[in-house]
């Protein structure tokens, strides 16, 4: 019932609006057996829908992909919810999931572009965008981080370099204690920063820090309520504070690149590139000189795709590290575990991304921290590019659809403790790490991340360089099992706000 105090209180706050919202609710009603009298017997279940609020009253925003969860218990692993009067189709459990967006990848494949993106975003880049313009993006970006070494030994020297900056920022806490996301945020804007404009930035450098701040706020409005709604009710509720503070956000983030785009393009050496901006440039020059016409090479394109990398390459991995020291905090003697294993095989000298095959157990814990914390809960919309039969289902082209990865990563068919912190997960009889075919953190199909391969080499090479300088504590005071693993609202599952300390330790 709390979602339907936020709608009422959205839509009451001016006797203009609820008068419109009765008449359009009114007249919803009338018209309202379009919720049920298409695709009868064929369209995947699920609950009945009330008119205009479709079934919000069966939701919670702020916890969806559980509520989600809980309705495919009932209505099975594929159904039909609407948010309003918008359809969504969800997906529910490894096998639907896998099914849908590997073996379906092209009917399954486009992206629902909600409309708190389309304002900010226009259709441009890559996380928000479908279409030709998309797939040369996509290209385009792909094939540009692989140039500049993601996943590879020339990432590895970036990332370690960066190791050391972080390092000294927890030193210099001296044990007391501290909320560690700002610089872990700064940490993680750093990689892609180095990659897309060609260098790092300072911690304190005051365009950096508004930057990261404001992506990092942005990534948290998106997923509020209020934005939810507006998502659902954009004519209706587009004047809510959230919207005008995303777009807001998003603006001032879209002149800072755009400044940073200019500064580079006076200095630009054809010959050389720094990152990707150089080879987005030198690229969109060649197509210019010749007349190429509809090219996808164009400013907008740059700065949301830009946007999209910094926000994207700073949020997933910098919230999954925090989430992997709160755990180390909480589960002391699996911190020791990871540590020992850390000194029997690194020593004293420094981490290597090779280190990890002879790493089990710390390969174990970082997958597992990826696997509870789930940051993504129910992937990034999809949205059916042509009408489909699904498991003996309809679903009618440009369907939203919701891959629940919540119940891929806790599917109780795949996982022995789904809902425990368990790194045996990956671990067999032997000690030897396995890799299970439910780990899907990084989505999959035509959406898959396409930076796994440098968000993998950033979690193992800053994670176990912090393990070695450091051990994770709760702050004086508070045990271990008082910390808490409470999600905060967001489009990433963030921990909730918290400090730790960070106790520097000899390397053996």
């Amino acid at each position: 019932m709390s979602l339907l105090k936020d709608f009422v209180v959205y839509l009451c706050l001016s006797p203009t609006t609820l008068l419109g919202a009765v008449a359009f609710l009114l007249v919803f009603y009338l018209v309202s057996n379009t919720f049920t009298s298409q695709e009868v017997g064929k369209a995947p279940p699920g609950p009945r829908p009330f008119p205009l609020i479709g079934n919000l009253l069966q939701l919670d925003l702020k916890k969806l992909d559980v509520s989600l969860w809980e309705l495919s218990k009932k209505y099975g692993s594929v159904f039909t919810v609407y948010f309003g009067t918008n359809k969504v189709v969800v997906l529910a459990g490894y096998e639907t999931v896998k099914e849908a967006l590997v073996s379906y990848a092209e009917e399954f494949g486009d992206r629902d572009i909600t409309p708190i993106f389309y304002d900010a975003h226009q259709g441009h880049g890559i996380l928000f965008a479908n279409g030709e313009s998309w797939k040369e993006m996509r290209r385009f970006t792909l094939s540009t981080l692989r140039d500049f070494g993601m996943g590879k030994r020339l990432s590895e020297h970036k990332i370690l370099e960066e190791c050391h900056h972080l390092i000294k920022v927890f030193e210099s806490y001296k044990g007391n204690p501290f909320n560690a996301a700002i610089p872990i945020n700064h940490a993680t804007s750093n990689i892609i920063s180095a990659i897309v404009y060609g260098s790092r930035f300072e911690y304190n450098d005051p365009r950096f820090k508004n930057m990261v701040r404001r992506a990092n706020e942005n990534v948290r409005i998106a997923g509020s309520a209020s934005i939810k709604l507006y998502n659902m009710f954009p004519r209706l509720v587009r004047w809510i504070k959230n919207r005008q503070l995303f777009l807001k956000y998003s603006e001032m983030n879209m002149v800072d690149v755009k400044e940073v785009i200019l500064h580079l393009k006076e200095t630009l050496d054809p010959q050389v590139c720094r990152g990707l901006i150089d080879c987005f440039l030198i690229r969109k020059q060649k197509e210019e000189e010749s007349c190429v016409k509809d090219t996808h090479y164009h400013e907008k394109n740059l700065v949301s795709t830009v946007t999209n990398l910094f926000s994207a390459g700073t949020d997933t991995t910098a919230t999954t590290l925090r989430w992997g020291l709160l755990l180390m905090a909480k589960y002391p003697l699996i911190q020791a575990q990871v540590q020992e294993e850390l000194n029997r095989v690194i020593g004293s000298r420094e981490v290597q991304v090779e280190d990890r095959k002879n790493m089990p157990y710390t390969d174990a814990v970082i997958h597992e921290i990826q696997r509870l914390a789930n940051i993504v809960p129910m992937s990034i919309p999809h949205k059916t590019s042509r009408d489909v039969t699904f498991q003996g289902l309809s679903i009618k082209k440009g369907t939203t659809v919701f891959p629940l990865l919540t119940s891929v990563l806790h599917d109780e068919s795949k996982w022995e403790s789904p809902n425990s912190f368990n790194p045996s997960h990956f671990l067999d009889r032997e000690g030897k790490f396995i890799r299970r075919e439910a780990f899907m953190v990084f989505s999959a199909g035509r959406r898959v991340c396409l930076g796994e391969s440098l968000a993998r080499m950033e979690l193992f090479l800053f994670f176990t360089s912090l393990l070695q300088s450091f051990r994770f504590t709760p702050p004086p005071g508070v045990k271990e099992e008082d910390l808490d693993l409470t999600p905060g609202v967001g489009f990433i599952l963030t921990p909730s706000p918290h400090e730790l300390c960070a106790v520097s330790r000899k390397r053996f």
